[in-house]
């Protein structure tokens, strides 16, 4: 049986959900982490919705996150509860994505992928109108903001730049600030 390793480019990074046995900096190549998907349920309500990341098919971009390694005897467990978590509106795809480790290995993991035909999909909003949503938006998980945050800073405490969250953090706090 061949290890079960999941791929963490938003929330899962700082809050997968499991203890992990391994975690290391991993790369997806054709795929940009975006804000891109409508949150109906964790991040935002169906009349007010949210925004959340997601992986998005793009040939020239490259995602860093983090692989994790599950534990052999948690799998299943682990993996139906990613699935209960990320599945909800089956806006995502479960693919087994192959990564590119900071150590060098070369490894498949789940991974969740938008569905860019999914009605959850936003497309390519700008960054003005995302901080917009994301400074207002609430749902069952908490404030939209507080899940954009948490992820920039846990991508800058791993050593990750992400300049467009970076951008989207001083947009929001500019439009909270102004509240």
């Amino acid at each position: 049986m061949r290890p079960l390793w999941v791929f963490g480019y938003g929330s899962l990074i700082w809050n997968p959900g499991f203890e992990p046995v391994e975690q290391v900096i991993a790369t997806a190549t054709g795929y940009a982490r975006r804000f891109c998907m409508w949150s109906i349920h964790h991040r935002g309500t169906p009349e007010a919705p949210g925004l959340v990341l997601a992986l998005d098919a793009d040939i020239d971009a490259a995602c860093s996150g983090v692989a994790f390694r599950v534990a052999d005897a948690d799998a299943d467990a682990v993996l139906a509860a990613l699935r209960e978590r990320e599945l909800v509106s089956s806006a995502y795809f479960e693919v087994n994505l192959p990564l590119s480790l900071s150590d060098g290995r070369r490894i498949d993991a789940v991974t969740y992928v938008v569905d860019p035909e999914h009605r959850q999909y936003t497309g390519a909003l700008s960054l003005k109108r995302q901080a917009q949503i994301i400074a207002q938006a609430k749902g069952g998980r908490g404030p939209n903001c507080d899940y954009l945050v948490n992820t920039a800073q846990a991508l800058a405490g791993m050593g990750l730049h992400d300049p467009e969250l970076e951008e989207l953090v001083r947009l929001v706090a500019t439009d909270t600030a102004r509240r």
